[in-house]
């Protein structure tokens, strides 16, 4: 005899399944994914992988000025952030996607940060 107050153990067992499943495949795709970003009205572009691994940097030659490396790093910086950031909205749009109404109650215990 069933309770209705008591879940449906089965059914929980499988929406965690299917939501392992789904979390593992959008983990895969965030790997893969690339962004980019630019400082200094994009004279200096970053682009970071989803495992936040700096891809490839492009700087215009006309902001390498020997006498200003700080004005350089800086800017160098300031696009590498940006990528990240980028990065890390993606990474949480695709995840909200996958978490539901988990992402409204701050995701999973665990996995703090994660929304």
């Amino acid at each position: 005899m069933s309770n209705p107050k008591m879940p449906d153990l089965n059914a929980l067992m499988a929406q965690a399944q299917k939501l392992q499943t789904d979390m593992a495949k959008v983990q895969e795709e965030i790997a893969q994914i690339e962004c980019e970003g630019a400082a200094g009205g994009g004279m200096v572009t970053a682009t970071v992988n989803g495992q936040f691994e700096v891809v490839r940097v492009k700087i215009d030659k006309s902001v390498v000025d020997p006498s200003d490396v700080g004005m350089l790093e800086d800017l160098v910086t300031a696009a590498v952030n940006a990528a990240a950031i980028k990065v890390r909205e993606v990474s949480k749009e695709r995840m909200a996607k996958v978490m539901g109404p988990l992402a409204g109650m701050g995701g999973l215990p665990g996995m703090p940060g994660m929304f």
